[in-house]
């Protein structure tokens, strides 16, 4: 008989705390919950309570629970919390969420498609789509996502719900999740929420006397008074307030007619104490008694294999036949001990973890062991192969049958094929389990495994610890082959981490593993990783033989035989490694020798079905053609490219490049929409290389519009990334800073920036030619006469001097070189070529245009006077007033009428209007917030220091500000309000 109540007991904080949450998202304010308890207590009825009352909200709920097995499956409790909301609704078919399919295909099969799987790269990709997910899923009314027993889940999953719950608290989402206070990675989390204050955690306690017997009445139907007291009594002392066991004793008294109802009410049959059974485990022996042997010996065994079992693995263990099988679950349902999995129909579930547990212990020891090590032996005889849920099931049986090196050879198989498919944290996981229970034959290759794993899912001092504390393997022996290969990948992880001296140290373990003639394959991967290493800042290659060549040929071709020898070896990853690599390496001879080399690797990355390889060398393509032409329609189709196979991160690394061809086409909108959609989800993820250069292109595009304000505070959101440390030092220095000078008249400091440039690419190896190196600079420096053609042509024989971007520089340059040496016609040859290629970029065409006006109106050539007018009336449209004014005194002093704008009003801000200011003093205010003096702003605006003086003095007058200081303090103010 059961015994269960119908109502939730002595838990009204918790169900008040449930009722909070949900109004919080209703008002589309996300909150996140956590319930902590033992086993039994109570924390699924209120799992379940939510759910009802999320259901009366109209509110969708996904619900999904961690195996108890001791399997690691990873993903498995959001894959059945998605199933369980899409197997009744449907899957979403918002077109917003066609960007996020590829990435929440393993949890979604519907959106799984042909071929490749296409998994995200991390579980950050993964974590970032199920957000938005959600979003979506709770725009109208809330969503609620209920997680149970995250004690027993992966790492991954782990991961995924700490990104969600630290980023829902502006979302309409609800996050209930439950744990046992059980030490582990969830706990660890729980308690890390709880101090930033990113989540609520109730901690369950046992339920009071009074409690106690309201919910003894509950299931009896009777008022708690009514209750016999040597019942009660039993019932507090042995449930101990844990609601679970007090149903599951009180179930056994009714069974045993101890407890039964009378005319008179209910009574004790006699005393408690006597032969009743003391504990959970012999009550739940008692009910096994009572069951037929079958059924008895059906339950046994699935509880051998976990709380949660396969219909399939069971008939294998039991030799039952279909009908008999069906027959023994169908009575084990009906006496309450078993339910179907509503998740998976191949699957039955105990109705509580607990149940599974008491029964195994109900068996001696040595019985205990007997029935694992059978079942183990049948799973594994079966002729069935074992894939990576069936070893982890073996495992444990073995473990429990006394087998530990059995257990620890299923355990670290199944890591190292969760290794191989991207489940890097499941990986460590099981690799974890293996390590101590291996024989000391197995515990090294083991131990170097689990290296490899934890270096792989991030945690590269981890795996750099175990690495050191390896022992020591005969040199030239198979073992040192396998250790030197280790290295190799652990090199390869701290290069990808910029970890400059832990890379150099695994690559010289490396080689003195694999010695002088390492076998070919090896010795491939060894030099790629060696290479790249090369090109961290701040590598200095020690002294000896062997060492790498500074010679960038000698290098460039020993990346070249490592690429052919690693496809000779069937090594598609290295030999996309090192195509990759000869890449860039092969810009130094130009863009078409650097994109050969991709195509090779996008060759062998489809061949070999390598599908984020193959955006790799996708997205590099479509960024040298960018380079090269200013045309983003081949970055374009890498995105969507990066897009379809769910690489989140590879997605914004092309945001970034998108954006910035947008600030240098100044088409503004473009690339803010693309920075604010961009830069904060990449900072949230943790790609802070995308999150630098998205921030580094919002810097750009203030200064490329004169914004300094902008582009300083945008300058400090990259410095505080860390952006002074990485390899966008250059641009920073040339293509924000010093184009920003130059459009605030400042060529001095210009030119410092530029300089400043050219020195840290002097120091770093550098493979990005926007800084100004091979077109501004060398255009500045023809203008004030320290660079003649020998210089520039130097610039144009390099490979940054064919990107367009460039190019239309480099011209200009030659322009003014020919018109001093009284060639007109050359020089106006190189105009109408910088006429075709600036015309991608309006802001430097008429730059250009400006720049080089002087020096054609000093030499005689050209049409100065025509680009004085078409550059003034460009500037003074964008509001860039330094270099509008510029070119008014430009063609004031060549003896050139200068139009008045008589426009100007709607640019300046009501207040300021109201009060009188004129749009020429307005061109004074703005600049005020920098606190230039009279002079500063008089070269900037191209005026004289007395007019200076009189717009100050009527700016004063007109704003009623007492001195020059409020006044600036003043400009400041506006300046903030009209960001």
């Amino acid at each position: 008989m059961r015994a269960t109540s119908p109502v939730i007991v002595g838990r009204d904080e918790e169900i008040g705390l449930l009722s909070s949450a949900l109004d919080a998202v209703r008002r589309r304010s996300g909150r996140a919950l956590f319930l902590l308890g033992e086993a039994g207590i109570g924390k699924s009825r209120l799992v379940g309570e939510c759910a009802y009352r999320a259901y009366g909200f109209g509110m969708p709920v996904l619900r999904g629970r961690a195996t108890s097995t001791g399997l690691v499956v990873p993903f498995r409790p959001l894959a059945e919390a998605l199933a369980s909301r899409f197997r009744a609704a449907g899957t979403p078919t918002d077109p917003e969420l066609a960007p996020y399919h590829p990435a929440l295909a393993r949890l979604v099969p519907e959106w799984r498609r042909g071929g490749s799987p296409g998994y995200p790269e991390t579980v950050v990709e993964l974590a970032e789509a199920l957000l938005r997910l959600l979003s979506v899923l709770g725009r109208e009314a809330g969503c609620t996502i209920l997680l149970e027993d995250l004690h027993d889940c992966d790492t991954e999953t782990v991961a995924v719900v700490e990104y969600v719950i630290d980023n829902l608290a502006d979302l309409p989402i609800l996050f209930l999740g439950t744990l046992r206070p059980e030490p582990g990675a969830a706990l660890d989390l729980v308690r890390s929420a709880e101090r930033r204050h990113t989540a609520t955690v109730r901690e369950m306690g046992p339920l009071r006397d009074a409690q106690v017997r309201a919910l003894t009445g509950a299931c009896l139907e009777a008022r708690p008074e009514e209750i016999p007291e040597a019942v009660h009594r039993r019932l507090a002392e042995r449930a101990a307030g844990n609601p679970y066991l007090l149903e599951v004793l009180l179930a056994d008294l009714l069974d045993t007619g101890r407890l039964r109802r009378t005319d008179d009410g209910w009574e004790a049959a006699e005393q408690p104490d006597g032969s009743v059974p003391s504990d959970i485990v012999r009550s739940w022996a008692r009910r096994l008694e009572r069951l037929d042997e079958p059924v008895r010996d059906l339950l046994l065994a699935s509880a051998t294999l976990g709380s949660q079992f396969s219909v399939t693995v069971l008939q294998t263990v039991t030799g039952f036949e279909d009908r008999a099988l069906f027959t023994h679950l169908r009575s084990a349902v009906e006496a309450g001990v078993i339910a179907p999995d509503g998740a998976a129909p191949d699957r039955y579930t105990f109705r509580h973890s607990l149940t599974a547990e008491a029964l195994i212990s109900s068996l001696a020891p040595a019985e205990r062991a007997s029935l694992a090590r059978r079942a183990a032996g049948a799973i594994e005889h079966s002729g069935q192969p074992l894939d990576e849920d069936g070893r982890q099931l073996v495992a444990s049986l073995q473990l429990a049958a006394g087998n530990r090196a059995g257990a620890a050879r299923q355990f670290a198989e199944a890591g190292r094929r969760m290794l191989a498919s991207g489940a890097h944290g499941s990986a460590v996981v099981l690799l974890e389990r293996a390590h101590p229970l291996a024989a000391e034959s197995d515990r090294a290759a083991v131990a170097e495994s689990l290296a490899v794993a934890r270096a792989e899912g991030g945690d590269l001092d981890g795996a750099l610890a175990l690495a050191n504390a390896l022992p020591p393997v005969p040199a030239r022996s198979e073992a040192a082959a396998r250790r030197g290969r280790i290295h190799v990948e652990l090199a390869w992880a701290a290069v990808m981490a910029e970890r400059t001296a832990e890379a150099a140290l695994q690559v010289e373990a490396a080689r003195l593993l694999l010695g002088a003639s390492p076998p070919p394959g090896r010795r491939a991967a060894l030099v790629v990783v060696d290479r790249y290493l090369a090109l961290l800042p701040g590598h200095r290659p020690g002294p000896g033989p062997g060492r790498r060549p500074r010679d960038p040929a000698e290098a460039e071709q020993a990346v070249r035989e490592a690429a052919e020898t690693a496809e000779a070896e069937g090594l598609p990853v290295v030999a996309c490694q090192a195509w990759q690599l000869l890449a860039l390496l092969r810009r130094e001879e130009g863009f078409d020798a650097a994109d050969a080399a991709l195509e090779r690797m996008l060759s062998i990355s489809t061949e070999h079905a390598l599908p984020v390889w193959r955006v790799e060398a996708l997205v590099r393509l479509g960024a040298n053609a960018f380079m090269r032409t200013g045309d983003a329609s081949r970055l374009l189709s890498a995105r969507a490219a990066a897009t379809e196979l769910g690489a989140l991160l590879l997605t914004r690394t092309v945001d970034g490049l998108l954006a910035m061809n947008a600030v240098m086409c100044a088409r503004w909108e473009e690339a803010q929409e693309i920075i604010d959609r961009s830069a904060e989800a990449s900072a949230r993820v943790g790609d802070l290389s995308a999150h630098r250069y998205l921030l580094l292109t919002g810097a750009t595009m203030a200064a490329h519009r004169g914004r300094r304000r902008d582009m300083d505070r945008a300058l400090a959101a990259f410095r505080r990334a860390g952006g002074e440390q990485s390899l966008l030092v250059p641009l920073r220095s040339g293509l924000c800073r010093a184009f920003g000078a130059l459009l605030e008249e400042d060529r001095e400091r210009a030119a410092a920036g530029l300089d400043e440039a050219l020195a840290w690419e002097s120091d770093h190896p550098s493979y990005y030619y926007l800084s100004g190196r091979y077109g501004l600079r060398p255009l500045l420096r023809v203008l004030a006469g320290e660079a003649d053609r020998a210089e520039l042509e130097e610039a144009r024989a390099a490979p940054g001097g064919c990107l367009a971007w460039n190019r239309q520089f480099l011209e200009l340059a030659d322009a003014v070189l020919l018109g001093r040496e009284k060639d007109p016609d050359g020089a106006a040859r190189l105009m109408a070529s910088f006429d075709a290629l600036s015309a991608p970029f309006p802001v430097a065409r008429h730059l250009g245009l400006r720049l080089v006006a002087d020096a054609a109106l000093a030499d005689g050539w050209g049409e100065p006077v025509a680009w004085l007018r078409t550059a003034e009336e460009y500037f003074y449209g964008a509001g860039v007033q330094p270099v509008a004014s510029a070119c008014r005194a430009a063609l004031r002093q060549a003896g050139a009428s200068v139009g008045q704008h008589r426009g100007g009003w709607d640019r300046i801000p009501s207040p300021l209007r109201t009060s009188g200011v004129t749009p020429r003093e307005y061109e004074v205010f703005v600049l005020l917030p920098e606190r230039p003096g009279n002079q500063q702003i008089a070269r900037r605006l191209s005026i004289s220091p007395r007019t200076v003086e009189k717009h100050m003095a009527s700016l004063l007058s007109k704003t009623g500000r007492a001195d020059r200081a409020a006044l600036c303090e003043f400009a400041s103010e506006c300046a903030v309000e009209s960001a």
